[in-house]
């Protein structure tokens, strides 16, 4: 299976890569445009990295990954599916996190406290991001992505109901991907029977 996916940034990406490598092992991964950084209005640019990713690179499902920033995720969420050609949007999962992707990585203070060995009130805030690149050492030249993979990939099924529990954008990031794991060849942990 061929994944393909287009993000806002470093993290994002090294998010994406942790669940693969944890749910979808054997799944190649391609990377579209960064969001955001080809200068085009929304709707050209997602038609653009669609008719790349899935016509032209042959990919089975394209992931998009983006920051609701201070918006309301959902309302975000909806503009942005609304623009995805309607032929491609079958095979799309669409995540916004609530703020960015750090308020995902932290939704389980305590695991991101005990793998950096800080406090955990250091990432119960609203916006954890600043603490999370801290403690993860992630520098304009040194982002990171495989330790912050490696953060999700070996999250522990109670770390990832934590998130799901705690971050309402998550849960509908994850409900995406459990449905499309059902019409593709992965098989990805179904948090919501073992009591999330």
């Amino acid at each position: 299976m061929r994944i393909g996916y287009a993000v806002q940034g470093s993290t994002d990406r090294a998010f994406l890569h942790g669940l693969k490598e944890r749910w979808c092992k054997d799944a190649e991964m391609v990377e579209g445009a960064f969001r955001g950084s080809t200068g085009l209005s929304l709707r050209r640019e997602l038609a653009k990295i669609c008719d790349d990713l899935f016509c032209r690179k042959g990919c089975d499902v394209i992931v998009f990954l983006s920051d609701a920033d201070e918006a309301n995720w959902r309302d975000i969420q909806r503009q942005e599916i609304g623009k995805v050609p309607d032929p491609i949007k079958p095979v799309v999962v669409y995540g916004m996190a609530d703020r960015n992707i750090e308020c995902w990585l932290c939704a389980d203070a305590r695991y991101i406290a005990e793998r950096t060995g800080r406090a955990a009130e250091d990432f119960a805030v609203d916006d954890p991001k600043g603490a999370f690149e801290s403690a993860m050492h992630v520098s304009r030249d040194d982002k990171r992505e495989s330790e912050i993979a490696q953060l999700v990939r070996e999250a522990c099924a109670n770390v990832l109901q934590q998130w799901l529990r705690n971050s309402r954008s998550f849960k509908n990031f994850y409900d995406q991907l459990l449905a499309m794991s059902k019409q593709r060849d992965c098989v990805i942990e179904n948090l919501r029977e073992s009591g999330a």
